[in-house]
């Protein structure tokens, strides 16, 4: 399924011209978090304290993050040491971008904290003003991602 998302994902990032980073940080984590996101709801609410759901979301991105990119990192510098030749990734937009993830995870995180307070009492639940709020800066905090890397990847602003 990810590989279907990740290949319709580049050909209509190559249809409306956009970069490689850009559709892989926008479309393809979008389109292989779907399911996530279905897993931690269902889990969310199934579970009386919601400790599956905020589990499964930092499991999943760990998994992703770790065996997605490691595996296939590992698996090249193999390949290219087997053949005698060095194995060089060309550094692009990924430190920006990863400086930025860290920068909002940690916001997130803050946020996760300081909703377990009494006026709130719970990660996903409470008072609806306060998740209309807390999905709204999340949405936010993902525009604001995406737009930064965005800009980054056809140099408007400089990175790192």
């Amino acid at each position: 399924m990810t590989a279907i998302i990740g290949d319709l994902a580049s050909q209509f990032g190559c249809w409306v011209g956009l970069k490689d980073a850009v559709t892989a940080i926008s479309f393809v984590a979008l389109g292989t978090s779907i399911p996530d996101t279905f897993a931690s709801k269902v889990a969310a609410i199934q579970d009386k304290y919601a400790d599956s759901s905020i589990g499964n979301v930092t499991g999943s991105n760990g998994v992703n993050v770790f065996l997605g990119i490691g595996i296939a990192w590992t698996m090249a510098a193999v390949y290219h040491r087997w053949h005698g030749d060095n194995f060089y990734v060309e550094p692009g937009t990924l430190a920006f971008s990863v400086t930025i993830y860290c920068i909002e995870a940690l916001i997130c995180i803050a946020v996760i904290i300081i909703r377990r307070r009494p006026p709130i009492g719970g990660e996903l639940g409470g008072p609806m003003k306060y998740k209309v709020l807390t999905s709204g800066l999340f949405v936010t905090l993902w525009l604001t991602y995406l737009g930064l890397s965005a800009l980054e990847s056809y140099n408007v602003i400089s990175g790192f």
